[in-house]
């Protein structure tokens, strides 16, 4: 599966800083010292119906991120999956009456139209859930083979009690964990479990559903979890230095996916920090396809908003704030902008150095991308109310904003 172009990163001159930022696991800041390619995963979208401002806020977070990291001279060896099979399409799929894979390209289609549009930087590798079988199968059947998986009327299931470390990325005792699992494709309930909280590895092939050879697995189709382990060990190795998504992915994606690995490798953790982005609301209420209240990116692209101002209104909430979207925030991240592009379109302005610095501080700082903004409006309102007398200074400020924030002016 390709991904989608990449954006060109201007160089800026001098050094940015390291990358401090909110670790779930420990529940607090972490900084992060990766080597020479720092590496990330970020777990990608379920191609039923695409992309809505939670999803862009959750991936401009992340992309913020490889900026950081792209300042310091680092490469970025960044892995993104999509669950191109999962329940909710397929279920999505019959009730529209439209087939499962032609509707899953056409999601992902425009989900990399969107992402272009806004300016986030792709992964090195995009990897579909189906492609990515042939991996998962040997994974599942070595934890069959360890005693770490069991097998319940065909299907197979993960022993979570076979990690020792297991619950160390949410924090959540068993209750709260059930609760969550019930409502987040989990099955706490169904008899014969050894513990209501082993997710499915693999499940046995269901009359009307898609289904792949699994070997001694007999045919079927992986669980949600094993999915994004099987990729990202095999592109990025144990130990890598972000493992991102929202919030809701803390439990039991996150926890799940972190327990597999370790029990497959015999190595901790599987990631140096989780890093988990807030919740999107409208009217009130969580964004989500479930509930039908969603704010389309496409949907404002084709009414003639500009991306640029979408991902302002992004940048202008803290990526671990839950926040709620209305016609104001646009409002006024079109305000903003329009500022901006009138602030760069001069010859000179202030000095810019000390404005490029700001943004490197705000954002090695938990990526503190509404300090970083701040900073562009003082300079902006310098510009407007005093001009200045240094040559090039706006550009520079454009190839900063650009760099760091991914906005073009």
């Amino acid at each position: 599966m390709h991904a989608w172009p990449a954006s060109e990163v201007p160089a800026l001159p001098g050094q940015g800083r390291d990358l401090r930022i909110h670790d779930t696991a420990t529940g607090g800041l972490v900084s992060l010292d990766p080597g020479p390619v720092a590496r990330i995963y970020v777990c990608g979208i379920t191609p039923y119906d695409a992309t809505h401002i939670g999803h862009a806020a959750t991936y401009n977070a992340f992309d913020l991120v490889q900026r950081v990291w792209l300042d310091t001279k680092r490469q970025v060896h960044y892995v993104q999956n999509v669950t191109d099979v999962d329940d909710p399409l397929l279920e999505r799929a019959e009730r529209d009456g439209v087939d499962w894979v032609a509707l899953a390209e056409k999601e992902t289609a425009l989900f990399r139209e969107d992402m272009t549009a806004l300016r986030m930087l792709p992964p090195r590798h995009y990897i579909g859930a189906v492609e990515a079988i042939p991996g998962i199968v040997p994974l599942v059947e070595r934890l069959r083979d360890a005693g770490a998986a069991y097998e319940l009327e065909g299907d197979v299931y993960f022993s979570v009690e076979s990690d020792p470390n297991f619950g160390r990325v949410s924090g959540l005792d068993a209750a709260a964990m059930r609760l969550l699992s019930a409502e987040r494709g989990g099955d706490p309930d169904r008899p014969g479990k050894k513990n209501p909280l082993d997710p499915m590895l693999w499940m046995a092939a269901r009359e009307g559903e898609p289904s792949w050879d699994g070997g001694s697995l007999g045919r079927g189709r992986p669980g949600w979890h094993i999915e994004c382990v099987a990729i990202a060990l095999d592109h990025l190795g144990m130990g890598f230095d972000v493992q991102g998504g929202g919030s809701d992915l803390a439990f039991p994606h996150h926890e799940m996916g972190a327990s597999h690995a370790q029990v497959l490798t015999g190595e901790f953790p599987m990631a140096q920090a989780y890093v988990h982005a807030g919740m999107v609301a409208l009217d009130g209420e969580k964004m989500s396809k479930s509930r039908g209240n969603l704010v389309f990116v496409s949907k404002l692209r084709q009414d003639g908003v500009d991306p640029a101002a979408i991902r302002l209104t992004l940048l202008a909430h803290h990526y671990r704030a839950d926040w709620e979207w209305t016609d104001q925030v646009l409002v006024d991240a079109e305000a903003r902008l329009g500022r901006w592009r009138a602030a760069v379109s001069r010859p000179d302005g202030p000095p810019a150095e000390a404005l490029v610095e700001e943004i490197r501080e705000a954002l090695g700082n938990d990526l503190d991308a509404p300090a970083a903004l701040a900073a562009v409006d003082r300079w902006a309102a310098l510009q407007q109310e005093h001009g200045g007398t240094d040559i090039g200074a706006p550009g520079v400020v454009s190839r900063a904003v650009d760099a760091l924030l991914g906005v073009a002016l």
